[in-house]
């Protein structure tokens, strides 16, 4: 008896840690796609427009990744 208890742990622990790494993976796809689209909508304007919010083209990839991954 006391081992299939040990079994019927053993497995929800491993099923829970599959869990967990499923809803991170779905957490970084979500992230990294909230990146390409800033990136991509930044990257889109034209150099005047970039100007007249006082931003260079230079800084769009620090701007992205601030802007969905924080400081």
């Amino acid at each position: 008896m006391a081992h299939a208890l040990n079994t019927t742990t053993a497995t929800s622990s491993l099923m829970a840690r599959l869990r967990g790494v499923a809803e991170s993976a779905r957490t970084s796809w979500a992230l990294h796609r909230e990146y390409k689209r800033t990136f991509n909508e930044l990257d889109s304007l034209t150099d005047r427009d970039l100007a007249d919010i006082g931003v260079r083209r230079s800084d769009i990839v620090d701007l992205a990744r601030t802007h969905v991954y924080g400081a």
